[in-house]
């Protein structure tokens, strides 16, 4: 993965936890990875992903951060571990189309960012922010669903 990023030739932010820095390559934090990447052990991570110069985001797929990203309009590099990871993978890249399964992610960063099968990517990936956007919005069905959920559990009690 560190290998992958480093040579798509891409600026890049990554997160590894600080248990987790061991197991970099060695010279990975070089010269050449600080003139393209930095390294963080921690980032607030919504505020990055609504950063209007995030190209894609590498992502194990975990619900929450699937439906953030979603909302965000932030096209996926996906590569599923465990658990429920697999079928929001195949969401993503199959019903939503606003991703790829990682396979090599080097091939995958510039098929998102570079290819017409990325400008796809990315066209869905803003279609499905605004259709989430409007659905929270005042008046939209989650908004209006919440609304009925107050009033009859208040007029329950």
């Amino acid at each position: 993965m560190a290998w992958g990023m480093k040579n798509r030739n891409k600026k890049f932010l990554w997160v590894v936890r600080s248990s987790e820095e061991p197991k970099l390559p060695k010279n990975f934090l070089d010269e050449s990875t600080r003139e393209k990447g930095l390294v963080v052990f921690w980032c607030p991570q919504l505020q990055v992903l609504e950063h209007e110069s995030i190209g894609c985001f590498l992502t194990h797929c975990g619900w929450n951060l699937t439906l953030e990203t979603i909302c965000l309009g932030v096209p996926m590099v996906t590569m599923p571990q465990w658990s429920d990871q697999p079928t929001n993978t195949r969401l993503v890249q199959d019903v939503w189309e606003v991703g790829v399964r990682r396979d090599v992610i080097e091939e995958c960063i510039k098929l998102v960012m570079e290819e017409e099968k990325g400008k796809v990517i990315r066209e869905n990936a803003r279609k499905w922010k605004e259709l989430a956007r409007n659905t929270v919005d005042e008046g939209g069905s989650s908004d209006k669903n919440i609304e009925e959920f107050f009033f009859k559990l208040v007029t329950i009690s």
